[in-house]
């Protein structure tokens, strides 16, 4: 799906979003699950993008649908993985995550990356901005581009509209509400989420803000 003339969400992953970015550089946002990794690489192909034109992978959160692929791809393109210094300890299972989650790991084992970096302090990938927004995970973060946010897992969206993530998901229920607010700060035009499909920014953001606010 095509979101803007350097943005896709790759067709392969519909209803758990990997995006695909254009740019200056080719970068993918966030893995799928554990067998998203070769519909990933079909998708690309289609494209007449190699594995190894892939020059950096940024993850938005830990949880297994977001890293599912991630060794696979990182062992495919070669790319810089990178994601925030509070859930690299969870993606390279040093620290069980939270409830379900937990279990959930337990019943599925990831294979982990070789590498994988620590976003740095300035913020920047390239022309990416890395915006720290906790609350589904400890270290959850955003991630804007030109007019285009990348959400993550901070809410989802249906029928048009945002609504929260099941809140047994979510690390926190409180912090996240105050990480939907901060991203409201930042100018953009389209919303992309991991779950449902992306919008436009519109009011949206901001009737959702007011009724998790009321």
């Amino acid at each position: 799906m095509k979101i803007s003339d350097e943005v896709y969400a790759l067709d392969s992953t519909k209803r758990n979003y990997v995006y695909l970015i254009l740019g200056e550089e080719i970068i993918l946002i966030d893995t799928g699950l554990p067998k998203s990794g070769e519909g990933i690489l079909n998708d690309l192909k289609s494209m007449d993008i190699k594995p190894h034109d892939i020059k950096h992978i940024l993850i938005t959160h830990d949880d297994m649908d977001h890293v599912g692929s991630l060794a696979l791809l990182e062992k495919a393109s070669g790319a810089k993985i990178w994601a925030s210094k509070e859930d690299i300890p969870y993606i390279l299972g040093e620290i069980n995550r939270h409830m379900i989650k937990r279990i959930i790991n337990y019943i599925i084992k990831l294979k982990k990356p070789k590498n994988i970096n620590s976003y740095p302090e300035n913020g920047m990938i390239g022309n990416i901005k890395v915006i720290y927004t906790p609350g589904h995970t400890l270290g959850h973060v955003c991630l804007l581009y030109k007019d285009i946010m990348f959400v993550g897992d901070l809410f989802r969206t249906k029928n048009g509209e945002i609504i929260m993530q099941p809140s047994f998901t979510n690390w926190n229920n409180q912090i996240i509400k105050e990480s939907i607010t901060k991203i409201d700060e930042y100018d953009f035009e389209w919303i992309c989420p991991a779950h449902g499909e992306p919008i436009k920014r519109d009011s949206h953001l901001k009737d959702f803000i007011k009724k998790i606010s009321d």
